[in-house]
């Protein structure tokens, strides 16, 4: 079985839109196979050759003298593309980081990250679907799961993809639980179904209302974008 490689991604900017002249400051990817950190990973400062606001600074703590003698996003843009290569990128609020990796791939002549990666997961999303009406920031989704964040002051990429990890890792539990999958210090196991011998067997014929159906489905709907369209149910039907 092959392994999946999966990056736990985000980054920090100087300010919310690259079109209005934000860039990259900060890049963190931690590498994650067969749902257990392998404690690789590249964590990038980055100036950005432009001034940080202020607001940003309170948010993550850093300031232009910090990434003042930092490499430009083009001297470091291959080497990220060359870590996030065929992997599966989990990021809280996809959407937002990456524009900015979007934005200053192109500014480099590079293609666009969907084009380097196998596949992206925004935790934001699963979070939604599975939280509808709640509070789903990471702050919120560690109070939630009991994910300890005492060490953390700002919000800088690299403490955030620490905590993302076990916050995707709560998040996906009950779908993995469900196929058998969730090890702990071992490396993942291919299981084999087999088919159950019903002959001879007097099954009782059961009428199921069309509402529980409807809701039947949803849930397998669900599980389905979760798992990224690995739900074992519908593969077997």
């Amino acid at each position: 079985m092959s392994q999946l490689r999966q990056l736990i991604l985000d980054t920090e900017t100087t300010g919310l839109d690259p079109k209005n002249g934000d860039r990259m400051i900060e890049f963190a990817a931690l590498e994650m196979i067969d749902r257990e950190l392998t404690g690789q990973s590249l964590h990038l400062y980055i100036n950005p050759g432009c001034n940080i606001s202020a607001d940003a600074t309170r948010i993550h703590g850093i300031t232009n003298a910090h990434v003042k003698d930092k490499p430009l996003f083009g001297e470091v843009a291959k080497t990220i593309v060359e870590y996030i290569t065929g992997a599966e990128l989990i990021i809280h609020n996809a959407k937002f980081d990456l524009s900015f990796l979007d934005f200053q791939f192109n500014m480099e002549g590079l293609d666009l990250t969907n084009s380097y990666v196998a596949s992206v997961i925004d935790t934001l999303m699963m979070a939604r679907q599975k939280f509808p009406g709640s509070k789903n920031n990471l702050d919120a989704l560690c109070d939630r799961f009991k994910v300890n964040r005492k060490d953390r002051g700002f919000h800088g990429a690299l403490i955030d993809c620490r905590l993302l990890a076990d916050v995707y890792l709560n998040l996906t539990r009950e779908q993995i639980s469900l196929i058998g999958f969730e090890q702990k210090n071992t490396h993942a196991t291919e299981f084999k179904f087999e088919q159950l011998n019903l002959s001879g067997i007097d099954l009782a014929h059961v009428s199921v209302p069309e509402d529980d159906l409807n809701k039947h489905n949803q849930v397998l709907d669900r599980l389905n974008k979760e798992s990224q369209g690995d739900c074992l149910w519908l593969k077997n039907q």
